[in-house]
């Protein structure tokens, strides 16, 4: 009984020692004390390249911000095409209290076009830094300083990932040239990795198909692996259907499963399928028929301006396809106009049968 006493008072001494050094712990407040300041743009005019676009362009350096209590801090260098910054992005972030960035002729141009600057003109390009703590706390902006910049003609911003039929059943031939056009995408969907083709597919002793990420290469393909399954192989099997005719493929590339369900085939084939609309100038652009499906239409690096155009058939409005999509989409007989926001030259891809379209910008 004793020993039970004497162990709770010991106890209860060192709960009483713990409580008074808590109390002795100092609070330690961080401030703000000087905001960084935009110390160097290793050029005050730059006109920039399109033939070299990897070239180192600028450098830009600052001074640390400065807090009552060394501490990490991070930046994100802002650019704006106003002086006010009511409209600014964020070029480029550092962390570990970094306070100089570089950039390429071709990352400039890009930073350029986000910001509305217009091609082959001077214009400013203006900067600031902005630092805070890594949790994002105490930020503070630095002086504006500011670049006459004379961009070229940017890409479009296309960040989508294609991937393209190949084979005797699906397009006619298994030439995997980065040059052969007659390699159709597939239609890109909501959902990042699920496509679809609806299209002609042949059957036959040796015909079959297969699926590749980029022309010209088949490091990254998609063939068969069991009844449904992809196979990422490159010993994988060619892909097949049970008798030539209309389908609609739809492939998950990361469940890797695929589907072939066959549709009825067409009753109309069209003389003409062109472009027409403000991106064409007002003037048909025609597409080609394929060889292999007389339902599939397509033309390479086709210039189409900012604007909005539609498919159409035999150079007539009577029948035509659109939909108020960008880059892919499924065109509706009288639909919405398609957009282009950028003026560019364009692989254009169209079938009929699905009204599915797609406008991949050439590199």
């Amino acid at each position: 009984m004793k020993y039970s006493i004497l162990q709770k008072f010991v106890a209860g001494i060192i709960i009483i020692s713990g409580l008074s050094s808590c109390d002795d712990r100092e609070i330690i407040t961080v401030d703000t004390q000087a905001a960084p300041v935009l110390m160097d743009l290793s050029k005050s005019s730059l006109v920039l390249d399109s033939n070299f676009p990897s070239n180192p362009a600028l450098t830009i350096s600052w001074k640390s911000a400065q807090t009552s209590v060394p501490i990490e801090l991070k930046y994100d260098l802002e650019i704006s095409s106003t002086q006010t910054f009511t409209s600014s992005k964020v070029l480029a972030s550092t962390n570990q209290s970094a306070t100089v960035l570089s950039f390429t002729v071709k990352d400039l141009n890009e930073a350029a076009k986000s910001i509305g600057l217009v091609a082959y003109q001077p214009q400013k390009m203006y900067f600031r830094v902005k630092s805070m703590t890594t949790s994002n706390q105490l930020s503070q902006v630095s002086n504006i300083t500011d670049l006459m910049l004379t961009p070229y003609l940017a890409s479009p911003t296309y960040t989508y990932s294609d991937l393209f039929l190949i084979g005797s059943a699906a397009v006619g031939n298994w030439d995997n040239l980065a040059t052969n056009n007659t390699l159709l995408p597939l239609l890109k969907t909501s959902s990042a990795n699920v496509y679809t083709y609806t299209g002609l597919f042949k059957s036959g002793t040796d015909l079959g198909f297969k699926i590749i990420k980029v022309k010209g290469s088949w490091d990254a393909q998609f063939g068969f692996g069991s009844a449904g399954v992809l196979s990422t192989s490159g010993g994988s099997g060619n892909l097949t259907v049970p008798e030539e005719g209309y389908y609609k493929l739809t492939v998950d590339t990361v469940a890797l499963t695929y589907s072939l369900v066959k549709i009825p085939n067409p009753t109309t084939t069209y003389t003409t399928v062109s472009l027409f609309g403000t991106s064409t100038g007002s003037t048909d652009i025609q597409l080609t028929k394929s060889a292999f499906d007389p339902h599939s239409w397509s033309a390479s690096k086709v210039t189409l301006k900012e604007g909005a155009f539609k498919f159409r058939a035999n150079n007539s409005s009577a029948v035509n396809w659109g939909t108020n999509s960008e880059f892919y989409g499924v065109g509706a007989l009288g639909g919405a106009d398609i957009p282009v926001s950028a003026e560019w030259q364009y692989d254009v891809y169209f079938n009929d049968v699905s009204g599915n379209y797609t406008f991949i910008p050439v590199k």
